[in-house]
């Protein structure tokens, strides 16, 4: 199952430019998600991040991993959501993030997230991303349903 920003769009509350998903690559429901992020050199943060050395900042690859996670969840559990009473997820932790290779503009970022489990309101994601097959940054997400 492939989405677009659109389809997106109805399962996350995030907008521009703050969106950091662009497309689903595959999803399999319930479990894992591969999405996909394209950097382009226009992104509001490289004008200060740093300027004649434009890198993605590491909160905004966390953030790039947190969201497709939401997408994954909401996309596997939509109408149990509902009728649970719950509106929405906030990030609640990072646990071991690691970052090792800057990522700058035009860098197509593959966004590979597992739903780990559900503890009543929270939920635990373990996630990737990697540009051109080489791992850039990785983490240990939580977040709770609100």
């Amino acid at each position: 199952m492939k989405l677009d920003t659109d389809e997106i769009k109805e399962l996350i509350p995030h907008r521009e430019p703050f969106l950091f998903v662009d497309s689903v690559v595959e999803i399999e429901k319930g479990k894992r998600i591969t999405a996909e992020k394209l950097f382009s050199p226009a992104e509001f943060f490289f004008r200060g991040h740093f300027p004649g050395n434009p890198i993605v900042p590491g909160v905004i690859i966390t953030e790039a991993i947190a969201q497709a996670g939401g997408v994954l969840f909401n996309y596997s559990f939509k109408d149990e959501l509902k009728q649970e009473g719950f509106n929405n997820a906030y990030l609640m932790g990072l646990e071991r993030c690691r970052f090792r290779t800057p990522v700058v503009p035009d860098d197509r970022v593959l966004l590979e997230v597992e739903l780990v489990k559900r503890r009543s309101r929270i939920i635990f994601f373990s996630g990737e991303a990697s540009v051109n097959g080489k791992r850039v940054a990785a983490a240990e997400i939580s977040a709770c349903l609100v």
